[in-house]
């Protein structure tokens, strides 16, 4: 990609040879496979994580976890940085595309949120995590130097984690299975979660693999795309993720749609009503007594399995701060926060999250905040969507993208890893956005 210059000729040309001398600097071979490494150990740092196969039956766990945020926070800071330094001598004016209105006014929303946040420490630490993760997401799509190129990343890396998660249920399959003594959960015993804390995790990633695998077996590497779905697919079944498979079929439904909706509004509507369905059926049962009465007439658990008491904390909760939240993970994070909500009748005000990353989002950013966040993930992709048709670019790299999206979209209703540091589902998601968003403005091998 190329962009046009200003000024006199002489400067011009100045730039035009500057540009051509950081090309080919950009494209020596240390740098490519310096560019290659960082892809892989992003997404191996995301997906695998730091401390992969935690011994669930140890009380400590969670401390253990806290112990280890100093490296957590320095290797993803790091990992940002090394991205940006080899991002920015070919890709600048790609990176420029976020210097854009809605970007910003979140990012202003985000500096407020830490400044009004009723515990600014905690606000101004989770949002420097997040700013890395968020960071090196934007330039993992564009360290590929082509599709075909970020096919082949996306396949050894989904191939290496399945790798992982396999041979550690081999070889100890205490850490990478549920078992009955676990601390928090014993009735999961059974449920495969390879390298992941946990099976609702292991199944949310393995569904977002089987969309990796399909795009990579269309786009030519039948035998890795189809070893990608079959083995992430069995996983999923092992874990016994009702809802990530639920939803993995809703994902390929709504893009198999897409191809028969070609209309704006059409394709909003086939967004959106699932999105609001599934909240108003979850989420509106603490807000609405008779829809609360009409799940309660069909054969589930009414409760969601204990997040109606979840829901209804959090939704008064926000209640009393509805325009500035609580501060950037500034609520869940924070025992003291979540205390001064808390009437102590119930185990919610003690919970890690509300189990839905839009109410999430309006308790710790205010209903603003969710109004921007929605501009950035809900919208903005859907028109990046029309634009990659528009301007021919769609292909099975671009259809991964939407069904990621689109995935993520429906397990929010259920989930929160909306700007959650470095959760695998969230990067994943994440960096399918940025993925559309490239794809709608530059033209790419």
């Amino acid at each position: 990609m190329k962009t046009g210059a200003s000024g006199s000729p002489s400067s011009q040309t100045a730039a035009a040879g500057w540009h051509r001398v950081r090309t080919a600097l950009a494209e020596t071979p240390a740098i490519l496979i310096a560019r290659k490494a960082a892809v892989l150990a992003f997404l191996l740092l995301t997906w695998i994580s730091l401390r992969p196969f935690q011994d669930l039956s140890n009380p400590d766990v969670s401390e253990l976890a806290t112990g280890r945020e100093g490296l957590t926070y320095a290797s993803f800071g790091l990992l940002a940085l090394l991205c940006l330094a080899l991002t920015l001598p070919t890709h600048a004016r790609a990176l420029r595309t976020f210097l854009s209105p809605r970007f910003l006014a979140l990012g202003a929303w985000f500096a407020l949120s830490v400044v009004l946040s009723q515990d600014p420490a905690t606000s101004a630490k989770r949002l420097t995590l997040a700013g890395s993760v968020m960071l090196a997401a934007a330039c993992l799509p564009l360290l590929a130097r082509s599709r075909n190129d970020l096919r082949n990343l996306l396949a050894i890396a989904s191939l290496l984690l399945l790798g992982a998660c396999y041979l550690g249920m081999m070889l100890a399959p205490d850490l990478a299975i549920h078992q009955a003594n676990d601390v928090v959960e014993p009735m999961l015993a059974g449920n495969w979660r390879g390298v992941f804390g946990h099976k609702n995790g292991a199944a949310a990633v393995m569904a977002m693999l089987v969309f990796i695998g399909i795009a990579v077996a269309r786009s030519g590497l039948v035998t890795a795309g189809c070893a990608i779905v079959i083995l992430s697919g069995l996983f999923l079944i092992g874990s016994e993720g009702k809802s990530a498979t639920a939803l993995l079929v809703a994902a390929l439904t709504i893009t198999g749609l897409f191809t028969v909706v070609r209309s704006f509004p059409g394709r909003v509507l086939l967004t959106l009503v699932p999105l609001f369905a599934i909240n108003l059926f979850s989420v509106g049962t603490v807000v609405s007594e008779p829809v609360a009465a009409l799940v309660r007439l069909l054969p589930v658990d009414s409760t969601f399995t204990g997040r109606t008491d979840v829901w209804q904390f959090a939704i008064e909760a926000l209640g009393a701060r509805p325009l500035t939240g609580y501060g950037f993970s500034a609520f869940w994070n924070n025992v003291t926060v979540r205390a001064a909500s808390d009437d102590g009748s119930s185990w919610a005000g003690y919970a890690s999250h509300s189990h839905n990353s839009y109410l999430d989002t309006a308790v710790t950013l205010g209903l603003p905040g969710l109004v921007l966040v929605l501009g950035i993930v809900v919208v903005a992709p859907l028109r990046d969507v029309m634009k990659i048709e528009a301007r021919g670019r769609a292909d099975p790299l671009a259809t991964m993208f939407v069904q990621i999206w689109l995935f993520g979209l429906l397990l929010s209703c259920m989930e929160s890893f909306f700007f959650d540091g470095g959760d695998p589902v969230w990067v994943t998601f994440l960096v399918s956005v940025f993925g559309l968003h490239y794809l709608a403005r530059f033209r790419s091998a």
